[in-house]
């Protein structure tokens, strides 16, 4: 054999290895990626009526970009969660309401990505609608962010409540002039809930489930989505008037990390 062919012997060998090489990695990630335990559902497959607008999957959240793990615009919970929300809606439907969930199961990643933005001082770029009273310094003491988020374990959900027959939102335009979530209902981002008396994910005290300052029609509507969720034994967290989080957990001490897609859901393809 001439060592030319020797050589190219060899080199014809060395790509095999390689190729098999990438391919088992390839494999290993495929492997490494977690799921989600039987025990997690799409929320669609428990209730279609309710509106899903997945905030995190899209640029208008606070950060500005879609957040790390949400490869589908998908609500995915614990079935308990799911299933109380499926009987909270049908009591809303009965009222000329529906529900919209703007966020449920959030992956440990997604927390992280949040974490790496609170750092890093420099990006401001969605202040003027998310935070416009409170110094980015100050996000981790005031606790708007967290290094864990109750979301990671599954049962909990943001959610508002939207008037029937529910008007398309229209979707934000990165780049578009923003207003403080707290400006009158006019004023905000259009987002098809009924007045709040903020918008979702606003970080300041007026988010505070019973702020005094908030009377009216808009503190009947937050005592509305609260008195009927906390019914079926979801608890509200008294700084968001949007969130909730099913009790008994399933999972009251897992933070899980799998992605929010269909995939990730062992009957969810």
């Amino acid at each position: 054999m001439t060592r030319f062919s020797l050589m190219a012997r060899g080199l014809v060998t060395a790509a095999a290895a390689l190729l098999t090489m990438t391919a088992a990695t390839a494999t290993a990630q495929a492997k490494t990626e977690p799921t989600a335990p039987e025990n997690f559902v799409a929320l669609r497959s428990v209730d279609r009526t309710i509106i899903q607008e997945m905030r995190y999957f899209t640029p208008h959240n606070f950060v500005g970009e879609r957040i790390d793990g949400y490869r589908q615009p998908l609500c995915v919970l614990t079935r308990p969660a799911a299933q109380a929300l499926h009987k909270d809606q049908t009591k809303l439907l009965r009222q000329g309401y529906t529900l919209k969930v703007y966020d449920c199961y959030r992956p440990q990643r997604a927390v992280d990505h949040f974490v790496r933005w609170a750092k890093d001082l420099d990006d401001q770029r969605m202040k003027a609608e998310f935070y416009p009273n409170v110094d980015k310094t100050r996000l981790f003491a005031d606790g708007y962010i967290a290094e864990k988020s109750g979301h990671s374990r599954g049962s909990t959900v943001d959610l508002t409540i939207v008037k029937l027959p529910a008007k398309p939102t229209r979707p934000y335009l990165p780049g578009e002039p923003l207003v403080p979530c707290y400006a009158p209902r006019d004023e905000r981002f259009p987002d098809n809930s009924v007045d709040m008396g903020t918008g979702f994910d606003c970080f300041d005290t007026l988010s505070h489930t019973l702020d005094p300052r908030v009377q009216g029609e808009q503190r009947a509507n937050r005592l509305l989505l609260k008195s009927t969720l906390e019914d079926l034994g979801f608890v509200n967290l008294a700084e968001e008037w949007w969130h909730f989080t099913y009790k008994p957990e399933p999972y009251p001490d897992t933070y899980f990390d799998f992605p929010v897609s269909a995939k990730s859901l062992h009957h969810g393809h």
